[in-house]
């Protein structure tokens, strides 16, 4: 089988959804079928995404195209000329979240990470907004397969965008290697907590939820005002998957206050590197959380938690380490192929 992933997501510094496309290629790549990683990017997004897919054993088709984000969005909505120009023949197109290219023949799939901008609006970028409503309402009318990250974002897709649950497949991230509980460690006796600085991740709550500790933040510049402040408060900034493992490891515990995801990827990664978590209670954690996460919506309640995971450390992380261990490349990519066969 031949298929074709689109990555254009990759073209900007990894959040979740690069995470997971990566974990997607890897388990893929090592099925035997032939894996084509595809996306129109301008020269710069094309470095980034050669970086993105460095030791990932797979086909490459990356145009170089000036305004790339343009180009992707007016081909999206012209339909024409179909993606076997720029590819060849395949047998199953799965595109992300940033285009929906046409095509002449095969499988049609998508993946949905989340619904935030139609439930949302108000957390996410007005662009943002636009790209996803247009995304979700044509994945809807068009593809066979509709592929989401949880049990909960695909009962949301059925009901939400009226797709059939029956062609809605659940393919749980996969934890990179480098997320494992040997390793350095980073430094101080601190809290983590990690998201892009925005709305919807609620860092707020950590912020005033955690005491007498240093909370190191990491994500990237999010949108909407929010910043990193307090006087106990260090801002990692965006750091590389390396460094955000040694960052992991050395927190005592990590916090994830989210009000709302499609998974909550951070959470599985701390665990497989050791660490006990704190993340609220909303239910579009569950299936990240497990029964091992301590839950928490209110400041004093996240200050109880955070002591409570430290007397509870060595249960927490025993737990913790097996949850984790479930959420592998190669059970994401038999998700994927049992979805398109």
């Amino acid at each position: 089988m031949r298929v074709v992933v689109d990555v254009s997501p990759l073209s900007h510094p990894r959040t979740g959804v690069g995470n997971y496309i990566r974990g997607s290629l890897r388990g893929l790549a090592a099925t035997g079928h032939e894996v084509v990683a595809f996306a129109p990017a301008t020269r710069a997004g094309r470095r980034v995404i050669e970086d993105a897919l460095d030791g990932i054993d797979v086909e490459r088709h990356l145009p170089v195209v000036p305004a790339a984000h343009v180009v992707r969005t007016a081909w999206s909505r012209l339909g024409r000329p179909p993606t076997e120009r720029f590819v060849g023949r395949f047998d199953v197109l799965h595109f992300s979240d940033w285009m929906y290219p046409p095509q002449r023949a095969g499988i049609r799939s998508t993946m949905v990470h989340d619904l935030v901008p139609l439930h949302h609006p108000e957390w996410v970028h007005p662009r943002t907004e636009r790209m996803h409503g247009a995304k979700y309402a044509h994945a809807a009318r068009t593809c066979d397969v509709i592929v989401v990250n949880s049990r909960f974002t695909a009962d949301d897709v059925a009901a939400t965008l009226g797709f059939p649950r029956d062609h809605i497949a659940v393919a749980y991230p996969a934890v990179d290697p480098v997320f494992a509980a040997r390793g350095v460690r980073a430094e101080g006796d601190y809290v983590l907590t990690v998201g892009t600085l925005e709305p919807r991740k609620n860092l707020e709550l950590a912020i005033d939820g955690v005491r007498g500790r240093e909370l190191r933040v990491v994500g990237a510049r999010g949108w909407g005002g929010v910043e990193a402040r307090g006087d106990h408060v260090t801002w990692l900034g965006y750091p590389d998957d390396a460094e955000l493992a040694r960052q992991y490891r050395g927190a005592a515990v990590v916090v994830y206050p989210s009000r709302y995801e499609g998974f909550g990827m951070p959470i599985v990664e701390a665990m497989a590197c050791g660490v006990p978590v704190v993340a609220s209670s909303h239910p579009s954690l569950d299936e990240a959380c497990g029964d091992v996460a301590l839950r928490a919506d209110d400041p004093d309640s996240v200050a109880a938690a955070v002591d409570r995971a430290i007397s509870d450390r060595d249960d927490l992380v025993s737990r913790g380490l097996r949850h984790a261990a479930q959420f592998t490349a190669e059970a994401n990519a038999l998700a994927h192929l049992e979805a398109w066969s």
